[in-house]
């Protein structure tokens, strides 16, 4: 008998599908038992049925339809934010525990290298964003060393990587990773930026981190930069430096000015970041795809794994 915990993925796009093909080939913990979407034409759904995976078409009410759903104890939301709110809500009045991998921010946020451990015994964890998933461990890698007054992140993606989640929940991609720099990136005050790249051929995914903070010695940062991205790259192989981090000084003789935060004085850093996808489902450019699929199957573990020692699953 199985011991892995059963999962359904709502949301049979471009994520749930990558996501869907991670947990078949690579998961020791999950067995993905429904793939649930709302367009009986779609790529996920057909591709889910010839990996021998229970579908609807027909979404959350298909999904509780279905006679696997007494036996699920996880739910991936693949979604929207708008669609999460009812997603959240019959999950948790049916005691399933769902990981959000859209902006919603309904459920705390997790990111898995900097507080994977932290809420795995709750209902509903938020995967913050894709950005966020790239960048929060950089602002925490130097808050950990000095005070980070305030940081700034500008995720750049191929549009070709942007689905149309992706495109509807703009403004919740920035509120929402601009709240987890704040909450678990550790930084006073945060900001995020998107930006859908046209280029031809696809660019993979780059993301630049601005931190201002107390003073510091540049060794000490850099190490521990160095050390967060190998514990990113534990569940993300394609995650990288693109150049050495940068330092610059400010003082009061010279302070940096920034709108609506003030004059500044202290050490700016900037971490330039690529984060090449694993081409599971899509090409290796839509990184922003990976890191969350990616995020949110290590996340999903945790909580499998936390589940069956207390004899839940």
């Amino acid at each position: 008998m199985s011991t892995k915990a059963k999962v359904a993925i709502i949301g049979s796009g471009n994520i749930g599908t990558d996501l869907m093909i991670k947990i078949l080939r690579t998961s020791q913990e999950l067995e993905i038992v429904a793939m649930v979407g709302v367009d009986a034409e779609s790529d996920g759904l057909a591709r889910a049925k010839r990996m021998g995976v229970a579908t609807t078409h027909e979404g959350i009410d298909g999904l509780m339809a279905m006679p696997e759903w007494k036996d699920i104890a996880i739910v991936f939301d693949a979604t929207s934010a708008s669609a999460h709110a009812t997603h959240s809500r019959v999950c948790r009045e049916a005691g399933k525990v769902i990981v959000d991998l859209t902006p919603a921010a309904i459920g705390p946020f997790i990111v898995p290298a900097v507080n994977g451990e932290s809420n795995i015994d709750q209902p509903n964890v938020n995967m913050v964003t894709c950005g966020g998933q790239a960048t929060i461990p950089m602002v925490y890698a130097v808050s950990r060393v000095a005070p980070v007054h305030y940081a700034e992140i500008i995720a750049s993606i191929s549009s070709k990587s942007a689905g149309p989640g992706t495109r509807a929940n703009i403004d919740e991609f920035t509120e929402t990773t601009s709240q987890a720099i704040e909450q678990v990136g550790g930084a006073k005050k945060g900001k995020a930026i998107i930006v859908l790249n046209p280029a031809e051929p696809p660019m993979i995914m780059r993301d630049t981190v601005l931190t201002f903070s107390d003073d510091a010695n540049e060794d000490d940062i850099r190490a521990s930069v160095n050390e967060m991205v190998k514990e990113v790259q534990s569940y993300v192989p394609g995650y990288r430096l693109k150049q050495t981090v940068q330092f610059e000084r400010y003082t009061e003789q010279n302070p940096l000015h920034i709108p609506d935060i003030g004059t500044l004085t202290g050490l700016k850093t900037s971490v330039f970041l690529e984060v090449e996808g694993a081409a599971h489902y899509l090409p290796s450019y839509a990184g922003n795809l990976d890191i969350m699929t990616s995020a949110a199957l290590k996340t999903a573990e945790k909580i499998a794994v936390a589940r069956q020692a207390l004899g839940e699953v």
